[in-house]
């Protein structure tokens, strides 16, 4: 049998009147009797080149999974999700608004520049600097850091952030209001420090071989753009003494099939995904490298809700209810994903949404109110919805989009007249920000285990809204979860209020709840198949001899 064990972690944040609390981090945990190969050297396929390796301008899957092996933040993740110590050894909090951080005194940047907790208030600082132009800063704004919507907005000085170095040892995070998840956002790639001499010294090149300054357990060796980025051991990473591998090479491989096949040759030690069609007949042949894991993440299409005739909430409900996401988890898919019919994954800790009217009809009943809502649109045989779908160059994407535009022409007939466009990731991503498209695929993985990672993307002023969709209703109801409610029962009615908005106004399409399927070598050890935000640390994982 494959691995598909789809369970849900538990991660730990600060509560209540928590005293510092100290744990013992974890590294490669070689079991014992385990033989290790003389050569440890990981290669793992990546999906794509990536956008950068700046941790404070990039927004995607692929830069994460390179970032969490250069760089580390105060907090990092063990192999089932728990929020454990990264540069931090320690934290406390009385109230959930003032969050003490002990900086580690062993911490060194790769050049053996002490880390310290100047390198936090000068990055988290940088974050919300619109000199910056992080797509990320609103994540900032989302932990409810003091003063980072008005500094984020240009009305207010940087130095305003509620962030203090006391000194080298001790960092001060104020929050404007209690937020008892506040640490687990601190694993995120938006809160790594960079180093300000690097920076400063070469500006945006800084993240070139030869230039880069990181403190995770790796260093950037070598980067050739769409072949290869090539990490080596940081000798002066502060637990560099329990971590196993030497090296670790990223692939950018966007077709699931070459990369399959790579692997089959023994070139790659970890797929980033596996070729839709090919999963029934791998799972078969190749149990034992087969690995499905659970995944905090929800596909979807997005509407541009500011162009026309997307602007029109009965064009988005229909399109959306014409998708048989039945069809899609169990025939196209079949890995174990779930329909998806809110934005919020069912797995989140706490919260599960109700579904909504549309869920509970037929797939022959959603189709007829489809027909009739494009009709009352004003679309027919004579006058049909002529638009593109834009999706992110992946043969598993282009898949899932032919079946769903021949749903839309098997359901609705001659009301539509549907293209599809690929692009590569990094103008697909412009294309996405700039609102250049009708409909597009798009994704969202959890940034951290609270329903509030899926739902801030839709407020109106989130730099990750790019369907521009705006609500008065749900960005109260958003509001209020964080500066009204007094208890998780409280934030969770909020939030229904929030997943009832889209619903009822469709800016999104959600097509299915993820898992993540990936070719995993038997010569791999300490792989986090039970991760469920698939944040995978190359520095816990190892090569056995074979």
């Amino acid at each position: 049998m494959y691995k598909n064990k789809i369970t849900q972690a538990l991660l730990l944040g600060a509560g209540m009147a928590v005293a510092a609390t100290s744990f013992t981090a974890t590294a490669a945990d070689v079991p014992a009797g385990v033989k290790l190969s003389p050569k440890q050297e990981l290669v793992r396929g990546n999906g794509t080149e990536v956008a950068s390796l700046d941790p404070h301008k990039v927004e995607g899957v692929p830069e994460s999974h390179v970032l969490r092996d250069l760089m580390e933040g105060l907090v990092i993740q063990d192999a089932v999700g728990n929020t454990i110590p990264g540069v931090a050894e320690s934290w406390s909090t009385e109230d959930n608004k003032t969050f003490t951080f002990k900086i580690r005194k062993d911490a060194k940047w790769s050049n053996g520049d002490p880390i310290t907790a100047h390198d936090f208030e000068y990055s988290f600082k940088r974050v919300v600097d619109p000199n910056t132009a992080s797509p990320y800063a609103w994540y900032i704004e989302k932990t409810q850091m003091k003063g980072a919507k008005d500094i984020i907005a240009g009305k207010k000085s940087i130095e305003e952030l509620g962030v203090k170095a006391i000194d080298d040892q001790t960092l001060v995070v104020e929050t404007d209001v209690p937020l008892p998840y506040f640490v687990k956002m601190m694993a995120h790639t938006t809160m790594y420090p960079v180093h300000k001499g690097t920076v400063e010294k070469h500006g945006d090149s800084w993240t070139k071989p030869g230039n880069f300054v990181g403190n995770g357990a790796f260093v950037l060796s070598d980067w050739v753009v769409n072949e290869k980025i090539v990490l080596e051991r940081n000798e002066n990473y502060w637990d560099n003494k329990d971590t196993v591998l030497d090296q670790v090479t990223f692939l950018p491989i966007e077709n699931q099939n070459a990369e399959m096949n790579r692997f089959l040759s023994g070139e790659i030690d970890i797929t980033y995904e596996v070729p839709n069609e090919q999963f029934r007949r791998l799972a078969k042949q190749y149990p034992d490298n087969v690995v499905v894991s659970p995944s905090l993440c929800t596909y979807y299409y997005g509407f541009n809700t500011q162009k026309p005739p997307f602007d029109d909430v009965r064009v988005r409900k229909a399109l959306s209810y014409t998708i048989d996401r039945d069809i899609i988890t169990k025939a196209i898919l079949g890995q174990g994903q779930k329909p998806a019919y809110a934005l919020t994954h069912s797995g989140i800790t706490g919260f599960a949404p109700e579904a909504p009217e549309y869920a509970k009809m037929t797939q022959k009943e959603r189709i007829a109110e489809a027909q009739k809502l494009l009709a009352d649109a004003g679309f027919g045989s004579g006058n049909p919805l002529d638009f593109t779908l834009l999706y992110n160059t992946s043969e598993n994407h282009k898949k899932i989009a032919v079946a769903i535009q021949s749903m839309w022409k098997k359901s609705l007939g001659n009301f539509v007249n549907v293209t599809l466009e690929n692009q590569e990731w990094k103008t697909y991503l412009d294309s996405s920000k700039q609102g250049n498209f009708d409909v597009r695929r798009a994704g969202w993985c959890a940034d951290y285990n609270e329903a509030s990672t899926f739902l801030v993307i839709a407020m109106t002023e989130n730099g990750s809204n790019d369907q521009k969709y705006s609500s008065e209703v749900f960005d109260k109801a958003m509001s209020d979860a964080i500066r009204v409610a007094k208890d998780q029962a409280e934030r969770n009615g909020y939030y229904a209020i929030a997943e009832a908005q889209l619903a009822q106004d469709m800016p999104i399409a959600p097509i299915y709840q993820y898992v993540q399927p990936r070719l995993v070598g038997t010569q791999v050890g300490g792989y986090p198949d039970q991760n469920p935000q698939d944040n995978i640390y190359s520095k816990d994982m190892f090569i056995i001899a074979e």
